[in-house]
């Protein structure tokens, strides 16, 4: 009699869970995974894949959508990769199994997924589109944007788009067209994001450097580089091939007070902001920081200070300390320091700016012949005068942190530029003025402050006389500092 076919020999191995998955019997497959959920995620023998990738692979659209909306404590993987790094994307894709491509992609498929080979699954949409002579697919992928200027490195053909594996055959021409027009549209909306995002990181400069008083030449400068490499983004978002921009190490020239420190810092946001370098961070040292007492600590000392800046600024603040005065004195080791940070300025790993007085800094200049091939830029931070002093105070009042003494206090009316600047020239000599430059402002206003505290009484109530610095407290910080 002949067996019924739901009969099967006693030695017949049970169905594993790939196997529904192929044919699609999507009752038998839930029934098993069911009664063992741990086999969500189970991996075949040889290939690795999961359960999702041979569904995906064979489009079986029922059993992936079943996987998909699983409700178990664990989740399908979506992005498990098989042993040639292919996702169950790539298998949707590299045979041409539209339904399970639209599904894996509506719920959140990443879709620039690379296999081992560089590959995505638009690469492998294309190849099964030459073989079938149907581009479904390839069009589902092109209407969530897949990326038509992806590059795979698939065997000894490096870096190939998806275009690049067509033929010159008129059964590709209908593919080429429609992969040329999509990387055109692509291009062209980078070039427009780019265009933004270059406004907004130039709007975020401007803002940075509207707090920066004087410096015309390097402000100009720092917009010239900011521009230079935001437009090079661009270039790159239009598909062109341009060389990078290496930072090149600086001087800063001038008396203490005169804004050295702040637009190091603000160069490391700049050369961050557009890729140039990895981190904004300035890492700031003097001589002590750098040089040892005895032989053979200097190395290290600066070694150690020099990887700690990597991917930033190393800011060395009165660089000429590390030159002595008389050529002979052979016990110092400033010198040493001096050819270690030289060493790695060539790497690209670090930008170093040098700071000092002007008359001094020409020893550091004058005492390694690479130096002024390796330093190339050299900005002078001449003394404020009182107009210049007056802004730099309504700046420090208009950005106050909440870490600041002055948090919260605003300036009277009264306290214009004009009559800040006329009390500043009134009430201090050139000569303070040069030594002290913007740290002149600082000690004005904290005096101020104590000047306020001073002359308010304990009944005073009015929210706006408690908070308010007036000409008569700034005129008093000045006097205070004149003693």
């Amino acid at each position: 009699m002949q067996k019924s076919q739901d009969q099967r020999p006693r030695s017949a191995k049970p169905a594993t869970i790939h196997a529904y998955a192929q044919s699609g019997d999507l009752v038998s497959f839930q029934r098993l995974l069911r009664d063992n959920p741990s086999l969500l995620n189970e991996r075949n023998p040889v290939m690795a894949q999961t359960p999702l990738h041979v569904s995906a692979g064979h489009n079986r659209a029922d059993i992936v959508k079943f996987l998909l909306n699983w409700q178990g404590p664990d989740k399908v993987e979506l992005e498990a990769k098989n042993m040639y790094g292919e996702t169950p994307l790539h298998m949707a894709a590299k045979n041409g199994c539209n339904e399970a491509t639209e599904l894996l992609l509506a719920h959140g498929a990443f879709i620039e997924a690379k296999a081992n080979n560089g590959m995505t699954p638009l690469h492998l949409a294309v190849w099964h589109s030459l073989r079938a002579e149907e581009c479904l697919t390839v069009k589902t992928l092109l209407r969530y944007n897949a990326d038509c200027s992806a590059k795979d490195s698939y065997e000894l053909q490096d870096e190939m788009t998806p275009i690049n594996h067509l033929s010159e055959g008129p059964g590709s021409e209908k593919l080429r067209k429609l992969l040329q027009w999509h990387l055109e549209e692509q291009r062209k909306r980078r070039a427009i994001e780019a265009c933004n995002e270059s406004k907004a990181k130039m709007d975020e400069l401007e803002n940075e450097i509207a707090n920066v008083v004087g410096l015309q030449d390097l402000k100009i400068q720092l917009r010239k580089w900011a521009k230079g490499m935001l437009l090079d983004e661009r270039r790159r978002a239009l598909g062109l091939q341009v060389g990078s921009r290496r930072p090149p190490h600086m001087a800063f020239l001038g008396n203490p007070g005169t804004g050295k420190t702040m637009v190091a810092r603000i160069l490391g946001k700049l050369l961050h902001m557009v890729g140039i370098l990895p981190t904004d961070k300035v890492t700031e040292v003097q001589r002590t920081d750098l040089v040892g007492e005895f032989v053979g600590h200097t190395g290290p000392k600066t070694r150690r200070k020099i990887t700690e800046a990597e991917g930033g600024i190393l800011f060395v603040d009165e660089a000429y300390r590390l030159i002595p005065m008389q050529k002979a004195d052979d016990k110092d080791y400033g010198l040493e320091a001096l050819e270690e940070i030289m060493s790695v300025m060539d790497s690209g790993k670090i930008v170093v700016i040098f700071a000092g007085y002007s008359e001094p800094m020409k020893r550091v200049i004058a005492s390694n012949e690479g130096f002024c091939r390796r330093v190339t830029k050299f900005f002078q931070f001449n003394d404020f005068n009182p107009k210049e002093l007056a802004e730099i105070l309504q700046i420090k009042m208009n950005n106050q942190g909440v870490e600041s003494l002055l948090y919260g206090f605003k300036l009277h009316e009264s306290c214009s530029l004009e009559a800040i600047a006329a009390l500043i020239e009134k009430e201090t000599t050139e000569k303070q003025r040069k030594e002290m430059n913007g740290g002149l402002v600082d000690t004005m206003l904290v005096n101020a402050r104590e000047n306020l505290d001073l002359r308010l009484s304990f009944e005073c109530i009015d929210t706006e006389e408690l908070l308010t610095i007036t000409l008569v407290d700034l005129e008093a910080g000045l006097r205070i500092l004149s003693q």
